[in-house]
């Protein structure tokens, strides 16, 4: 295992400062998890006992305890029984996990995801057209060309389509937009996943994936950013409807 930092539990706790009477436990989460991935605290440090954590925040053992279990899940801190807690990784390193508990406890609307993927996706085609290397496009390629041969076949057909928009994403160059964007997508996989019904909605789909295809080969940013909105148009209607029928 790796050296721990010094202690750094009255530093930690002075930071933190109190939360309301009645905080639940989500809130206490997100007070921990603004301070862990703020850059001032080093990875692997080893946090305040849940007691003086408690005191700090003026709630109770039990919601620190159910907060830093949550967070445990999601890959924030490290329990070591018997030792302590400590904090994994670098603020950017718990960008994705960051990303998709605030997603998740935020009640956002599936209207609002929706919103925000379609920007991220259009966003995503107009760097890929200006970045996509030789071995990005021929990725493109090979995933719309699984599309056409599975239009009969709505699973395989969907995983190809979910490809196309990863190899999309990879030739966009930012890690940090991929991340954001594989979260804001895991939501809403439950109905993309059977939002496109039949033969011709899925020939539909395959033309506007073909539309982004040629015009980020061309290099062209604008018919990138407009082909994407265009294909971004339809699916969110496709996945608003799949979610209001549920």
């Amino acid at each position: 295992m790796p050296a721990y930092p010094d202690d750094r539990s009255a530093e930690i706790t002075a930071a933190l400062g109190v939360l309301p009477s009645g905080t639940p436990v989500s809130e206490v989460a997100r007070r921990l998890m603004d301070l862990f991935t703020g850059g001032s605290i080093d990875p692997g440090t080893r946090l305040p006992p849940e007691r003086q954590l408690a005191s700090t925040l003026g709630v109770g053992r039990s919601a620190v305890r159910e907060a830093l279990a949550a967070l445990e899940i999601l890959g924030i801190v490290d329990v070591r029984p018997g030792s302590g807690t400590y904090l994994r990784g670098t603020a950017s390193e718990l960008l994705p996990q960051t990303l998709r508990w605030g997603l998740l406890i935020g009640r956002k609307s599936t209207t609002e995801l929706l919103d925000l993927r379609s920007g991220l996706e259009i966003y995503v085609a107009r760097l890929a057209a200006a970045r996509a290397e030789a071995s990005a496009r021929s990725a493109l390629a090979a995933s719309l060309e699984r599309m056409r041969a599975d239009v009969a076949d709505l699973k395989a057909f969907a995983r190809a389509d979910l490809d196309f928009h990863n190899a999309l994403a990879t030739a966009a160059g930012n890690e940090t937009l991929v991340d954001l964007l594989h979260v804001v997508r895991s939501l809403l996989q439950v109905y993309a996943d059977r939002a496109v019904h039949d033969e011709d909605e899925a020939r539909t789909a395959v033309a506007e994936h073909d539309a982004v295809y040629r015009a980020v080969e061309a290099g062209d940013e604008d018919a990138a950013a407009s082909a994407m909105a265009a294909h971004m148009a339809t699916a969110s209607q496709r996945l608003a409807a799949e979610a209001a029928a549920r």
